[in-house]
């Protein structure tokens, strides 16, 4: 027997969310021809325990270095800016990106990590400036999450962020050829995505969160629903006038819990398209996660599976 035997990496991706009174992990296979299967889902409350012990908790229950793992960064955490692309070569795109939203960040550029993202441009468009969203987050934000997890002895692959986690679910709803409009509630806000063939087009946040939209004063909830109904609507009828060639029509309202508070209802009836609520079970395999189950757990895993998913390699 060999006493330093170097452990085998396991198949599939882990990922970790933290998330205001809990942390949520997920471990996900991918398998061909079928859907992707969940094959653990843990929900951690915080409580009084620090996000390092439970870390530290997770890795000893999951031999955290034999599996690569993702994590999101929470809202509030970066900043998602859509920017048009300088014309300038790929090796000085990034450069270029932190000059062009220097004035746009709440923190000085010389302390912010940035990425970009290509936003697909509109095929029966004249030939025009590409656009691109800007990532930015504190380098000391980053910085100490990659700590967190070499402390722990989790082998980090990707510091991911939601808009690109409700993507890869959104790709597992599409239909070939159509978008998909995707909405998401949590503590901090809501989170509509529209995709088309895997790719992100349009990403935005909605100023209300999950409580509002559920509360249980009527006239607080008819408010809340109808400022989302508007905001949508508009978010809508811009990608319409955008990218004319690509049909929508659908809106899905990623799962809320037991009860949604009337919001599908509220949506159907004031937005032009079609509104479905999602339960997770129609596009991942949850067999073996029975938690999973439960509509109102699959609000808590929703980003954690999301990210997860990914399979690109590009960080933050």
């Amino acid at each position: 027997m060999r006493m330093f035997q170097k452990l085998k990496k396991v198949d599939g991706c882990r990922a970790i969310s933290f998330q205001d009174t809990s942390v949520c992990a997920v471990h996900v296979r991918h398998v061909p021809s079928t859907k992707p299967q969940v094959t653990q889902a843990l929900l951690a409350p915080t409580g009084g325990t620090t996000e390092a012990a439970i870390l530290g908790k997770l890795s000893q229950e999951w031999q955290g270095e034999r599996y690569q793992c993702s994590t999101l960064l929470a809202a509030g955490e970066y900043q998602f800016l859509p920017v048009e692309a300088p014309q300038v070569p790929a090796a000085e795109l990034k450069s270029a990106i932190s000059w062009l939203v220097k004035d746009m960040l709440d923190f000085h550029v010389d302390h912010a990590t940035i990425d970009v993202l290509n936003i697909p441009p509109e095929k029966n468009a004249p030939q025009r400036s590409r656009s691109l969203y800007a990532v930015a987050a504190r380098s000391r934000v980053i910085e100490e999450r990659q700590h967190q997890f070499e402390d722990a002895k989790i082998a980090l692959r990707v510091i991911d962020i939601p808009e690109m986690a409700q993507r890869n679910i959104a790709a597992l709803l599409e239909q070939e050829g159509r978008g998909l409009a995707l909405l998401s509630f949590d503590e901090r806000g809501g989170l509509l995505t529209i995709t088309a063939g895997g790719e992100l087009y349009v990403a935005r946040r909605i100023e209300a969160t999950h409580a509002q939209v559920l509360h249980p004063d009527a006239e607080r909830k008819s408010m809340a629903h109808e400022r989302v109904a508007l905001e949508i609507q508009r978010s809508l009828d811009h990608f319409g006038r955008q990218y004319p060639s690509i049909a929508l029509p659908k809106l899905v309202l990623a799962p809320m819990g037991d009860d949604d508070g009337g919001l599908q209802a509220c949506l159907a009836e004031n937005l032009d398209t079609q509104v479905e609520a999602l339960d997770l079970a129609e596009v991942l395999d949850i067999s073996a996660t029975p938690d999973l189950k439960r509509l109102d757990r699959q609000r808590h895993y929703f980003q954690a599976l999301g990210a997860a998913l990914r399979v690109e390699e590009k960080t933050l």
